[in-house]
């Protein structure tokens, strides 16, 4: 799988499969083709395609990184610089190869913005780069929306073997996708705060959290998160927000609300070298939080994070 998109060397196919055997048909020699090639392979796809690749790549599984995007992806906001990047850069000569799931059936509607935000980001985050990122859709178990912004946040697509340029592509349409206004919180205990009173919004938000049921290291995330937040806000949202905490469904969700503005699509996305001053607040909330939404405009910026309980 060759096809690139004009001059650059990044490639990002988006594979439409409709049972394991174009599932297989797709991804086997993709990743053997990797290793005939001695191109560094991972795959990063839900436990039950990786157990179904496994079998298939045999002992070549052995040379290929493998991890379950439930679990290492479970946040979305997390994969590019947790999994994707985490691996890419390893290898900063020759072409690198990965395969990445992040949407499955089972995704909810409040985590699928922020996955066709990730999609569309891929190509922002590794333009230029000699990587390839192929990602499977399932074209059956997925709604007709989701396959169509599939179109849209991915240069190239492959339907029943055949790889063609998308006529859709408009990545732009991904990034405006997971920047929708959150619905406003049923209940939540809130706290308005300025530099001032930032020790004070902390122990508001993690003693709210505690009551709930939140203890231990979730909470000690939750606590660096809140942290990260508020301190971002200060400096960089108008000196001041609005913290709010409430539980729904089992998790613990907390929202920051200030009068910044988020004009980088890659914050928190993209680790920062340990030359570099600032700039980790997203990239820590991300790797702590099983979900992140953002949402920015003229108005200010709200993000929102959760934890399970």
């Amino acid at each position: 799988m060759n096809s690139r998109t004009g001059k650059d060397p990044f490639v990002h196919p988006a594979l439409f499969y409709r049972d394991d055997a174009a599932y297989l048909a797709g991804t086997v020699p993709f990743v053997l083709d990797g290793l005939a090639e001695d191109e560094p392979v991972a795959v990063a796809v839900p436990g039950d395609r990786l157990r179904l690749l496994r079998r298939e790549l045999g002992a070549a599984a052995e040379r290929v990184r493998l991890l379950d995007m439930t679990e290492a992806g479970r946040n979305p906001g997390r994969i590019i610089p947790g999994v994707l990047m985490a691996f890419a850069d390893r290898f900063p000569t020759g072409r690198v190869r990965i395969i990445g799931e992040p949407i499955w059936a089972s995704r909810t509607e409040e985590e699928y913005p922020a996955c066709v935000q990730h999609e569309a980001l891929i190509n922002l985050a590794f333009r230029g780069r000699p990587v390839t990122v192929l990602c499977p859709y399932d074209a059956v178990n997925l709604d007709s929306g989701v396959l169509a912004d599939a179109h849209a946040t991915h240069p190239v697509v492959v339907h029943d073997g055949r790889e063609t340029a998308s006529a859709a592509y408009a990545p732009e349409r991904g990034i405006a996708a997971g920047n929708r206004p959150l619905p406003a919180p049923a209940g939540a205990a809130a706290l308005d705060f300025d530099e001032d009173d930032l020790p004070g919004a902390r122990y508001f938000a993690v003693s709210v959290a505690g009551g709930f049921g939140l203890a231990g290291m979730p909470l000690d995330d939750f606590a660096l998160a809140v942290a990260e937040l508020t301190t971002n806000s200060v400096l960089h949202g108008g000196g001041r927000g609005t913290v709010r905490v409430w539980c729904q469904d089992g998790r613990v969700y907390c929202q920051v609300e200030d009068a910044g503005r988020l004009d980088d699509p890659l914050a928190g996305r993209l680790a920062r070298r340990p030359e570099q001053i600032g700039g980790r607040g997203l990239l820590v909330v991300n790797q702590v939080s099983e979900l992140v939404r953002t949402h920015t405009a003229g108005t200010g910026t709200t993000v929102r994070f959760r934890v399970p309980l």
